[in-house]
């Protein structure tokens, strides 16, 4: 697993992927949206990852491997705030 990291825009808004590993309320008052969503396609027998217009990004017979995938896709970095 990447490491966790926040991001902060110029208007001082942090964003990450929601974790427990920190007490996130402690910044503040929290505004959670998903990015995905991880569901199982019965027909496919898969679990896919689709963004908020249901394209999907990742397809795996594992949940976990999902899981994983958003972590180091949509985790915000230098390069992908």
């Amino acid at each position: 697993m990447s490491a966790f990291a926040i991001t902060f825009d110029p208007a001082g808004k942090g964003h990450c992927l929601y974790t427990e590993m920190i007490d996130l309320r402690a910044l503040g008052t929290l505004r959670v949206e998903r990015a995905t969503t991880i569901e199982f396609n019965h027909s496919r027998q898969m679990w896919e990852v689709r963004d908020r217009e249901d394209q999907i990004l990742c397809v795996s017979p594992s949940r976990k491997t999902c899981l994983d995938w958003e972590v180091e896709h949509l985790q915000p970095t230098e390069r992908n705030p």
